[in-house]
């Protein structure tokens, strides 16, 4: 018997590896289906409206796109193992890292994967049998080098630029110690199990990060808890044991402090940079009209230095997802992430007025305001 859910994607791919990873936790039988390029161009463009991996087929036949929607309807469909803290500080950080994971961490595994040649020859021959399988070499890797000229005209937009290399190669190894640092203490992010905030983070740190050659020799391996937590994180549910109940209480471990505050000095204030673009932006779209994937550049601190990008409106949807969490906490509740947020300087996240935004495949679009 066929396993219910379709998987479709590759193990290369930076949003395949979050939800994979989420899947073989939760002991969730589905097929790891790689995308061929009719799939990719056709089917899934006509059942999501977008060219995109990873896409979830359901037992009923429906077609869900975004990593974040995925896991949401396979929580709420699969309650065994949660993922999501019960109490409010772990729930409320576990969505804040999932936002900073997906966003901020891009512009670094794409610079890790395509400024250094020698990771093409793994990338031209896994996505050239996933795009042609049993087609003659040579058309295969035409039709890798189709889609690699695709990702590489995106770099320029998410940052990676040859003038900020090096503030992003010091950000990446600074960051990288604290967490191996982090994993020395605690096998997962936020403690003894793993949350939605180790499979956001697999997403970089699995399907780019280690694994793609240079950056796994040169940036995973020397860290071996780092290392340790990537294959913690990327194995079957069986080969992790039973899990324990998520713990309820609001400790958070020590170790993340400086990952929460260098999210909020370096994340938070691209927020506020892509939200003051968005908010003058909407005014001027026809109604059902949605933003555009990428606005005017938005320059923040990383690190010591500081970074440009282009403000991407869909990074306002996951921070929306974070607040809209905390939004639905009862007063009591609120007030306790009011204080840890107050005590890492991180209250400002809560200051974003972020008009309210629906997906509508890779883009956004406004809620029509209320009648």
């Amino acid at each position: 018997m066929k396993p219910p859910y379709t998987l479709y994607g590759w193990h290369l791919s930076y949003f395949t590896g979050k939800v994979r990873c989420y899947l073989l936790h939760k002991g969730i039988a589905f097929t790891d289906q790689p995308v061929n390029m009719y799939t990719l161009l056709t089917t899934i463009k006509r059942q999501t409206g977008a060219v995109v991996m990873p896409v979830l087929r359901t037992p009923k036949g429906a077609w869900v796109q975004d990593s974040s929607v995925i896991i949401d309807q396979l929580e709420a469909a699969h309650p065994q193992r949660p993922v999501i803290p019960i109490s409010p500080v772990p729930r409320f950080a576990a969505y804040l890292l999932e936002a900073w994971c997906d966003e901020w961490w891009i512009p670094i595994a794409m610079h890790t994967r395509w400024t250094y040649p020698e990771n093409y020859a793994l990338f031209e021959r896994e996505a050239g049998r996933h795009l042609l399988p049993g087609f003659p070499g040579p058309l295969q890797r035409r039709a890798v080098a189709y889609i690699a000229a695709d990702l590489r005209a995106k770099l320029h937009t998410v940052g990676v630029r040859p003038e900020q290399f090096a503030t992003m190669d010091r950000w990446t190894t600074d960051m990288l110690d604290l967490l191996d640092a982090h994993f020395a203490q605690q096998p997962y992010l936020l403690g003894a199990q793993p949350t939605l905030a180790d499979f956001s983070l697999a997403g970089p740190m699995v399907a780019h990060l280690g694994r793609d050659p240079w950056p796994a020799r040169e940036l995973v391996a020397p860290r071996r808890h780092l290392r340790a937590w990537i294959e913690r994180i990327a194995a079957p549910a069986p080969a992790c044991g039973v899990a324990a109940p998520l713990p309820a209480t609001d400790a958070l471990p020590g170790t993340l402090t400086p990952v929460f505050q260098a999210i909020f000095a370096e994340f938070v204030p691209l927020l506020e940079g892509i939200n003051q673009q968005a908010r003058a932006a909407i005014p001027a779209l026809p109604p059902g009209k949605a933003l555009r994937r990428s606005l005017a550049d938005v320059e923040v601190p990383m690190g010591a230095g500081r970074f440009r990008r282009s403000a991407l409106p869909y990074t306002l949807w996951m921070a929306q997802r974070a607040l809209d969490v905390y939004r639905a906490m009862p007063p009591a509740e609120q007030a306790q992430v009011q204080a840890w947020l107050s005590s890492l300087g991180g209250e400002r996240l809560l200051a974003l007025d972020i008009p309210r935004l629906r997906l509508q495949g890779l883009r956004v679009l406004p809620e029509p305001a209320a009648s």
